[in-house]
């Protein structure tokens, strides 16, 4: 089933969604950079999916524009997004989004596109997975088997090549794979990470650190 604008999302979702961290997902809400409507308090901190383009927006131009700048763009467009109802954000992708003030003019079309693509995507990887008591303790599986996505997910992220993955679980195909890391990364499981024993043969190929960016001002 696809997620209209209008569905909320949860912090993980939502930085999945918009392509940022989830500090960054929470920075958003902590400050009060979105307009309260398209917040929801109930049961924890949710997002309106509308809310996805907008968040990737403000921290992607954040070198190029102040703050000020990026919010006026955000305050405009957000009744516009917010107002997208029972539509899907790729179905809104073609329109035009340009917003125009004086000598500035800033074009959320791509932002929507890319927000409503990964949107798409959760909504296949939500279909791929289950939770049932009855499989490793309600762990999300791949649906129709017992593939834990999380291991799935820790294998990609440990840098193993998707033939060795597939080799381990052949039962899965590439997409599988790609939706189940994507499931994983908006779904974190709570708690400690567990260890994950990796296929026999299998090795990791990289190792290295990546330097978190600073934070937008």
């Amino acid at each position: 089933m696809l997620i209209t604008a209008t569905e909320l999302l949860k912090p993980p979702e939502a930085a999945a969604v918009a392509g940022v961290s989830l500090r960054d997902v929470n920075r958003v809400v902590d400050e009060r950079l979105l307009p309260a409507d398209l917040l929801a308090a109930e049961d924890g901190r949710r997002l309106r999916a509308a809310t996805c383009p907008m968040i990737a927006f403000y921290f992607a131009s954040a070198r190029r524009l102040a703050a000020e700048e990026r919010l006026a763009v955000l305050n405009a467009m957000a009744p516009r997004l917010g107002g997208l109802g029972s539509r899907t954000l790729s179905e809104a992708a073609d329109e035009d989004w340009t917003w125009r003030e004086a000598y500035l003019a800033v074009d959320l079309g791509p932002f929507v596109r890319a927000a409503g693509e990964r949107l798409d995507k959760l909504a296949e990887a939500r279909a791929l997975v289950e939770n049932n008591h009855d499989i490793l303790g309600g762990a999300p599986v791949v649906r129709g088997s017992r593939v834990p996505v999380h291991d799935v997910a820790a294998l990609v992220a440990a840098g193993l090549p998707m033939e060795r993955i597939l080799s381990a679980y052949p039962s899965l195909d590439g997409r599988q794979v790609d939706l189940a890391a994507f499931y994983a990364a908006a779904n974190p499981p709570r708690g400690r990470p567990r260890s994950v024993e990796l296929p026999a043969g299998a090795r990791i190929v990289t190792d290295r650190r990546v330097v978190r960016r600073r934070a937008a001002a």
